[in-house]
């Protein structure tokens, strides 16, 4: 704003200093000091922004106007409704009193110089105007970047904070497992063993002296061992997920970290009995839904890509299907034919359609 109250303060005095007529020319001396005077208070005016001082100096700067009207040129006249306009802004919000209060010492003016008069001060009016909305804007503009950039560190400290409670939260649940299966491999393995090892001690003291004893005691540690044996394969089948919840929980992982790194939407449906699918077609499946998200991202343009899975009487249907652009010609680059040579690998099929958008889907059987 200040930038543009000073350009137009300029204009008028390069204004004023091309239309001098009919000047003595010991008059031009004190003309050009007045101006010079002039813009110099009104420069200070924007380098000291305390009020006080801006009031005082707009005041100085008005009274320098009509000094140099009445004694110099009535051109100086021109200077004095812009100074009239800041200084009344100050106190005034409406925009018709401050005319109002500029066009006042028009009154006072010789007849030539009314009609300029009164359009440098409507000209002033409308620039200050337009140059204080322009400013309030920018200061508007300033605050609510301000307000989005405190929000964004705000939200980034969350995240990292987030970030850090997850990880201390993976590592405390860690050590809990840990702690857990120590604790059950020391409770059923550890005293089972213990017992059996004290058994078979014995019997070994016995065995000449008793062997009937140490018979017996050899066997009581054979079934201690047999149970301890038990009790590791039970404790081990209970720390092993369940296949299918393997499997399914990769293929969310998958769809999350597609969603979180590009553009297009996954979405994942599935329905029927997972637990029938084996570790192998998993691991098919998840590879081949992998390199069609690949290939819809490089190719499709689409902005939304769906995973259904369904498990059928006979076989397992994964389809990858978005809502891009189709082709009528198929050209099978690397990714396609290694979908092929995996699926075929365990007895299945890939059938790839593109008369609408473009699919990928695997058939596998199911085995018995």
């Amino acid at each position: 704003m200040d930038f543009w109250i000073l350009f137009t303060k300029l204009l008028l005095i390069i204004f004023i200093a091309f239309n001098f007529v009919q000047v003595n020319i010991s008059d031009i001396a004190w003309i050009v000091l007045a101006l010079l005077l002039y813009f110099s208070v009104n420069i200070s005016k924007h380098i000291f922004k305390v009020n006080t001082v801006s009031v005082i100096l707009l005041l100085l700067s008005m009274g320098i106007s009509v000094v140099s009207y009445y004694f110099l040129h009535p051109l100086f006249s021109l200077l004095l409704p812009l100074s009239i306009v800041e200084l009344a802004a100050k106190f005034i919000d409406k925009k018709m009193p401050i005319l109002i209060l500029s066009l006042i010492p028009i009154l006072y003016l010789h007849e030539q110089i009314q009609p300029i008069y009164g359009l440098v001060a409507i000209f002033c009016l409308m620039i200050f105007s337009i140059t204080s909305i322009s400013s309030e804007k920018l200061e508007k503009n300033e605050m609510q970047i301000d307000a989005m950039r405190k929000s964004l560190q705000k939200l980034t400290k969350n995240i990292n904070d987030n970030t850090e409670y997850i990880r201390q939260s993976e590592y405390t649940f860690k050590l809990e497992e840990r702690n857990r299966i120590s604790q059950e491999i020391h409770d059923k393995i550890g005293h089972s063993l213990t017992g059996a090892l004290f058994q078979m001690e014995a019997a070994k003291r016995l065995m000449e002296s008793d062997s009937q004893k140490a018979t017996e005691l050899l066997q009581n540690a054979i079934n201690i061992s047999k149970d301890g044996i038990e009790n590791i394969r039970m404790t081990l089948k209970n720390m092993k997920p369940p296949t299918e919840q393997v499997g399914i929980n990769r293929m969310k992982l998958l769809m999350d970290e597609f969603n979180s790194k590009e553009q297009i939407k996954a979405i994942l449906t599935y329905e029927g009995n997972l637990e029938i699918i084996t570790p192998i077609q998993w691991k098919v499946i998840h590879e081949n839904v992998t390199e069609a998200l690949t290939n819809a991202m490089k190719y499709s343009h689409a902005t939304q890509i769906s995973v259904e899975m369904k498990i059928l009487n006979r076989m397992i249907r994964v389809e990858v299907k978005d809502n891009g652009l189709g082709t009528d010609m198929i050209k099978k680059g690397l990714g396609i034919i290694g979908m092929e040579e995996r699926t075929a690998s365990v007895n299945g099929k890939i059938i790839v359609d593109s008369s609408h958008s473009f699919s990928v889907t695997t058939l596998l059987p199911i085995q018995s």
